[in-house]
């Protein structure tokens, strides 16, 4: 079977129920799946690399069957799949074909199993684990779930993704506290449906491919989840004009010269799929609501990127912007051509295509692309002009520690504390240092002072941030019990400073320290 071409037609989830079931009694999960082809083997599939796994698979076991079926997509005997799941229905609802000695279909889609012969899989199911431990499936095209058998690389148009980085990314900074109403805009194969559905009342999810709608489909029932609302179209039209307590969204950010391929390609001029994305969604959020992205911008000559990614933020919104790597712009068309398979192609053909990309960002004076993540939350007072937005935009390319759900939610939380206090106000209140911190003292070996002392946080993001010894001294007292006044105060007694001037200079120092996550306030 080809793993390029897409699937005429998609499987029915009737069975959905029996097939899980079948998955799970062969241990056909993550945890599994790496016991059976061992590190090498496993780590090797997200390299699209499928020799390991396939003599890791040379048995006849239920497990070996069903990831050379739907991880491998290699042909297995009927005898084998009536083994390992409940084939007869399995080709009925069309997860698997019956195939020609040459390993093409027969045409039979449907209908009994028969009594010899080869089937294959029609779409990838990847073992996925959820946050709480739950064995979920992702259900994709062939070859296009992140570690299968033939890595992406497809130029269909309609193509659906499996789960990968950005997914996965995306799924962990997102906030995960229980709501009413979630949307997944863009859903492709439906990993944000599925994780929202754990803690959403109801979920509805977007796409304008409907292939993908079919896919989150599959994706929700084979992992047990509750269906999700399905609409079809761009961005935000399918919903009319209801709001939800969340929104996700992985959208087609890729800045292309057209738009080829669904899955990638927003089909908007630049970056504007991206602002629009966030520009709309502001009036879409209920109040405390939040709207997170994964986002490409770009950085334009005479301009600052971060006064542009400022002017997204609607009205109405606090927002944290975090740009997590850029390219410029030589290595982002290398890298998109090679995802599409490009690179594979007639040279010329190539040459012409990526002159194309070029062309594009050397008409809209384009340097570079920023990846990175968008979180708006819709405050209220923000909205009613009672108070100002907070609007953070910072580059982090440093690693940070998923997952960051609670992370982001604890940031607008101490964005609405320090906008609460004046400095009188500060130096009233109390703190106690993040757990996760820790202190190093950085100088020359045998020295009898640092040269500078370092406050590190070991979780979350994972920041580090250098302070003078009073900064130093105030953190390490920071256990709630003084107020951040009367410590500063007895710090200046101890180092003979006047307190006066302490209690003027360091509001400031201790602002940025609560708003890095450093120091938690205690009311």
């Amino acid at each position: 079977m080809s793993t390029t071409s897409l699937t005429s037609r998609l499987p029915v989830p009737a069975h959905a129920a029996r097939l899980r079931e079948a998955l799970l009694a062969a241990d056909f999960t993550a945890d599994g799946l790496l016991e059976l082809l061992g590190a090498p083997a496993y780590t090797a599939l997200a390299r699209s690399e499928t020799v390991p796994a396939l003599r890791a698979t040379r048995g006849d076991s239920a497990l070996e069957t069903l990831v050379r079926l739907f991880l491998l997509q290699r042909p297995v005997s009927h005898a084998r799949a009536a083994a390992a799941l409940p084939l007869e229905e399995c080709l009925k609802d069309g997860w698997l074909v019956q195939l020609t000695e040459d390993g093409d279909t027969d045409g039979q889609e449907t209908g009994g199993q028969g009594s010899g012969g080869q089937v294959g899989a029609t779409v990838d199911i990847r073992p996925y684990g959820g946050p709480d431990g739950q064995d979920w499936f992702i259900v994709s095209d062939l070859g296009c779930a992140v570690g299968g058998a033939g890595g992406i690389g497809s130029k269909d148009e309609g193509v659906v993704l499996g789960v990968g980085g950005a997914s996965t990314t995306l799924a962990g900074i997102t906030v995960r506290t229980p709501v009413s109403s979630a949307l997944d805009l863009g859903t492709g194969s439906g990993i944000q449906a599925l994780h929202a559905a754990q803690h959403a009342t109801l979920v509805t999810a977007t796409d304008l491919n409907p292939r993908a709608l079919d896919f989150t489909r599959l994706t929700l029932a084979l992992s047990g989840a509750r269906e999700a609302e399905l609409l079809r179209g761009s961005l935000f039209e399918p919903v009319d004009g209801d709001t939800y307590d969340l929104i996700v969204s992985n959208p087609p950010f890729v800045i292309s010269p057209g738009a080829r391929l669904t899955y990638r390609d927003g089909g908007m001029a630049g970056d504007d799929l991206c602002r629009t994305l966030v520009q709309q969604a502001g009036e879409r959020l209920n109040d405390g609501g939040y709207a997170q992205f994964l986002a490409n911008w770009q950085h334009v000559e005479g301009e600052e990127w971060q006064d542009r990614l400022r002017s997204w933020v609607p009205r109405g919104c606090d927002a944290w912007i975090v740009q997590r790597e850029v390219q410029d712009v030589t290595q982002y068309a290398e890298l998109w051509l090679r995802d599409s398979g490009d690179h594979r192609a007639d040279p010329a053909a190539y040459a012409e295509r990526y002159g194309a990309w070029l062309d594009e960002f050397e008409a809209r004076k384009t340097k570079g692309v920023g990846f990175g993540w968008i979180t708006l939350r819709k405050n209220a007072a923000v909205a009613s002009g009672a108070a100002e937005p907070s609007i953070v935009i910072e580059e982090w390319p440093h690693p940070v520690e998923q997952p960051l759900g609670d992370t982001v939610r604890a940031h607008f939380e101490r964005q609405d504390y320090l906008r609460s206090r004046d400095d009188a106000a500060l130096l009233a209140d109390h703190f106690t240092l993040a757990p996760e911190v820790v202190q190093e003292q950085v100088g020359l070996p045998g020295a009898e002072d640092p040269e500078h002392v370092v406050l590190r946080q070991n979780r979350g993001m994972r920041r580090a941030t250098k302070v003078d010894h009073v900064g130093a001294g105030f953190a390490g007292v920071c256990d709630g019990t003084l107020s951040a006044g009367r410590i500063l105060d007895a710090i200046g007694q101890l180092m003979g400073e006047d307190p006066v001037l302490l209690r003027d200079r360091t509001p400031q120092a201790i602002r940025l320290l609560v708003e890095e996550g450093f120091l938690l306030p205690t009311a």
